[in-house]
């Protein structure tokens, strides 16, 4: 039986944690996060001058980063992270899918198939590589705990108009959230989720900087505005820690109390 932590302190201390989509907004968050909570951070998006940034920001800080340019949807690019990191920082273990894209703003019948696909290549399979990647390699080396946290979205908990494609593909990483947790809870990995609101990022642009839609979001919250990043960030260091010891196959939402209000 897996024992529970001496500690219910926060923090990564000790721990390698690979985080997608690092380069910028909610990732970036994450990424910083992470290793001023003492986790050494390997940081994976497309464009590599992006990761650099972000990794040189962690290294004066006096954390450990590692960037490596990699395209989430694509398993050859994936497993080559995953044995530099292993190389370089050491076994990971723990994980942040956060990766993602959302080609498609408007109807849902409207969607190109090409687009479709895209969405679900990036949101749903390469969470589902990565996610498998770290589960190898854990029992490869006899481990028996390990962290993942999906990156989520409350468009995956209720209807998304205008963003249909990408909400089923996050109502997917839920599912797929609980399931893994189901699975795996027997080899100690624990698996959440993240369900942001609206968060003022570039990938948030059309909706966040549009006055109009932005209205119509902040005008259904209660606490009546949009997440910063870092908001985000704190929870998925939670979940990560070993003071989330007892928690795997829960969402949380972090929406300024949009889903309830």
């Amino acid at each position: 039986m897996n024992q529970a932590p001496a500690s219910s302190e926060i923090h990564l201390r000790g721990k390698v944690v690979v985080v997608t989509g690092a380069s910028r907004g909610i990732g970036e968050a994450i990424a910083l996060a992470c290793a001023r909570a003492g986790a050494a951070v390997a940081l994976a998006a497309r464009k590599q001058p992006d990761l650099d940034r972000v990794a040189a920001a962690i290294r004066e800080a006096g954390g450990a980063a590692l960037p490596v340019a990699c395209h989430a949807a694509r398993p050859a690019e994936l497993e080559a992270l995953y044995a530099r990191v292993a190389a370089e920082l050491g076994p990971v273990d723990a994980l942040v899918n956060n990766a993602a894209t959302n080609p498609h703003f408007g109807p849902l019948v409207d969607c190109s198939d090409a687009a479709f696909d895209k969405t679900f290549e990036t949101n749903l399979k390469g969470y589902w590589h990565a996610s498998r990647l770290l589960v190898a390699q854990l029992r490869a080396r006899g481990a028996r705990s390990g962290a993942i946290v999906n990156l989520a979205s409350v468009a995956g908990l209720r209807a998304a108009p205008m963003q249909g494609v990408y909400g089923m593909t996050k109502a997917a990483i839920i599912s797929m959230t609980q399931t893994l947790a189901v699975e795996l809870a027997s080899s100690g990995v624990r698996v959440n989720a993240i369900a942001p609101g609206f968060v003022d990022t570039r990938f948030a642009a059309a909706i966040v900087q549009n006055p109009a839609l932005r209205d119509q979001v902040v005008g259904r919250t209660p606490m009546a505005r949009v997440a910063v990043p870092e908001e985000i960030a704190g929870a998925v260091v939670y979940l990560l820690s070993d003071a989330a010891s007892y928690t795997t196959g829960h969402t949380l939402v972090i929406d300024g109390g949009m889903t309830i209000g």
